[in-house]
Parts: C-alpha cells; sequence; structure tokens
C-alpha cells in the first residue's frame, strides 16, 4: 500500500467526519473539531512532503491541502456562529475533494505503472475487458 493511498485515505474520512460533524454539532463544537483536524493534516501534508516518490502532481495536491488545512485553522480562530459552521462544512469539502482526487491519481499511477510491466496498452485492457 502506497503513501499516496494511506494518507489521502485519511485526510478523506477526517475531513469526511468534518463535514457531518458541521451539521450535527453546534458551531462552536464544529470549530474546535475543524481545528484539531487541521491542524493533523497540515502536520501530514508537510510530513509527507518528504517523501519524493509522491510524484510531482500529488506533492502539488499535498501543498493545497496544507494551504486549505492552514486557512481551517485561522477561520476556525477567527470566525464565530453560523459563518464558523459553513466555514468549516466548505473548507472541509474542499479536503475530501482534493483527497479523492489524490486517491484517483494514485489508482491511475498505480494502473499504468502495471501495464507498463505487463507490457499491455490501455487499448488491449478495453479489449480484454469486452
Amino acid at each position: 500500500m502506497s503513501t499516496c493511498f494511506v494518507t489521502n485515505a485519511i485526510v478523506a474520512v477526517a475531513t469526511g467526519f468534518v463535514v457531518v460533524a458541521s451539521q450535527a454539532f453546534s458551531p462552536s463544537t464544529t470549530g474546535w473539531i475543524a481545528f484539531g483536524i487541521a491542524i493533523a493534516i497540515l502536520a501530514l501534508a508537510s510530513v509527507a512532503q518528504a517523501d519524493a516518490s509522491r510524484g510531482i502532481v500529488q506533492r502539488r495536491l499535498d501543498g493545497i491541502v496544507g494551504i486549505v488545512a492552514a486557512w481551517t485553522i485561522v477561520a476556525s480562530v477567527v470566525f464565530d456562529g453560523t459563518s464558523l459552521k459553513w466555514l468549516s462544512a466548505g473548507e472541509a469539502l474542499a479536503l475530501v475533494a482534493l483527497a479523492l482526487a489524490g486517491l484517483v491519481y494514485n489508482e491511475l499511477r498505480e494502473q499504468r505503472a502495471v501495464r507498463a510491466e505487463t507490457g499491455t496498452s490501455m487499448s488491449d485492457s478495453l479489449r480484454a475487458a469486452a
């Protein structure tokens, strides 16, 4: 299992929880949950940058995830009430989308490696599937 898959899955699940929490809990509680999870995601994205095997696309996605997580930390402290609730939900949805994009990229990269190793092309794979 690659580190790309693990980190993207962690980000998707954790921020999915923030989306649910934004609708289930009070804005104050949601803000603290978003704050804590954003700190963890920022740390995860920072550590992930040290892995050169992730590729340029995944590293850029990690950078964007880090920027959104940093903004989430700031927004969790600065805003309150309904603004905090909807900002937390929006930021979490953005992070879920970025994590899903990373998971799709990881899958495509793995498939490309398998095809290169077996010597099959995409058209061969499509003919075999039909």
